[in-house]
């Protein structure tokens, strides 16, 4: 993912949009899928916030398509997800 393109919009189920930041994305080998993380744009960094991933084609994005955001439904993908997170953030300490 470029780097200007750091902020996108999500459209929820009755159309309501929202700005969110990416925080990073990442492929994974073992899934042969690449990810996204976001959280809400403008949340102050103290501030705790609930980070939302998604499986993600990094073509689309780059092309600047609107492109689709994939939810992640197995549990062992979500566990991956969350140990990158987490490595993520610890670097980031």
């Amino acid at each position: 993912m470029n780097e200007e393109q750091d902020v996108i919009t999500l459209t929820d189920d009755q159309g309501n949009e929202a700005l969110y930041e990416v925080l990073f994305t990442f492929h994974s080998d073992e899934y042969n899928k690449n990810y996204i993380v976001l959280f809400p744009a403008g949340t102050p960094e103290e501030e705790e916030v609930e980070m939302l991933a998604y499986i993600y084609d990094p073509n689309e994005v780059e092309a600047d398509t609107e492109g689709e955001l994939m939810p992640i439904e197995d549990e062992q993908e979500w566990e991956m997800v969350e140990e990158r997170l987490t490595q993520y953030l610890d670097e980031a300490e």
